[in-house]
């Protein structure tokens, strides 16, 4: 259901999480090359997975229980996402010839975790509306 805000929001999520990754770069390399997610396979699992549960949760619509729940694995696989970029960027900070320059990409997660986060607020907002309505029945 598009009207719903958090539906909104996981659209959102979705294009940060599923889109926005093939155009924007993690980091650029020594040799100016642009460093995507596609060239790690755990980066591309994470990601994959991110995505996959943002769909089964605009999907899910009806179900918002499973949607808060689903959006409450979809903030921790981010989180785990922003761990390792973080845990990268400050492993291989300037001392080797692989990672020159952070991009923005880095900071993808993290806004992913604020529009599933707003998300979730809103599962929680119509959850306990329709709860409210059942009691005056």
């Amino acid at each position: 259901m598009i009207q719903r805000i958090q539906t909104v929001y996981l659209i959102l999520t979705f294009i940060v999480t599923g889109v926005l990754v093939f155009f924007i770069p993690l980091w650029t390399l020594s040799n100016g090359k642009a460093f995507y997610f596609m060239q790690d396979q755990v980066y591309t699992i994470l990601l994959g997975l991110s995505t996959m549960l943002t769909i089964i949760s605009i999907i899910s619509y009806k179900k918002r229980q499973n949607q808060f729940v689903m959006g409450r694995l979809n903030i921790i696989l981010n989180l785990i996402l922003l761990g390792l970029f973080v845990y990268r960027s400050l492993n291989l900070s300037g001392e080797t010839v692989t990672v020159s320059e952070k991009g923005i990409g880095m900071f993808l997660p993290i806004v992913a975790i604020v529009l599933l986060v707003l998300a979730n607020k809103a599962i929680k907002k119509d959850e306990d509306l329709v709860k409210s309505v059942d009691r005056l029945r």
